[in-house]
């Protein structure tokens, strides 16, 4: 089981670090949303793929699951959401601007000053 998750943590993060090499803001955006969720199948997969407990100490046994990788998996999850939102809102904010979503005409700064100079 293993094996198969890190063959697709590998693919996840090939197609995110291939979309984030593209020159469209929303590839961009995409692939950095898929190299966060490789980031947290590596993490997972980290802590140990097994059965077991829940993380309360009692009298059952001692075959218990780890916690700490499920809680950084949700603070990343969180994290990951709000980067994600963060970019988002940068797009509109350019498209708006640049009427483009093109990466290099982003970097265009004479448009940048006529748009200015028109306002």
């Amino acid at each position: 089981m293993e094996f198969y998750m890190i063959i697709l943590c590998g693919i996840l993060v090939g197609f995110g670090v291939y979309l984030m090499l593209s020159k469209s803001t929303i590839r961009i955006i995409i692939g950095v949303g898929l190299f966060g969720h490789a980031a947290n199948l590596i993490i997972l997969i980290a802590g140990g793929l097994y059965e077991g407990d829940i993380p309360i100490i009692s009298e059952l046994g001692n075959n218990y699951i780890d916690p700490v990788p499920a809680a950084l998996i949700l603070t990343a999850i969180v994290i990951g959401f709000a980067v994600t939102c963060l970019l988002i809102s940068i797009y509109i904010a350019n498209y708006k601007l640049k009427n483009s979503d093109n990466v290099n005409i982003l970097e265009d700064t004479e448009s940048l000053k006529e748009a200015t100079e028109n306002v």
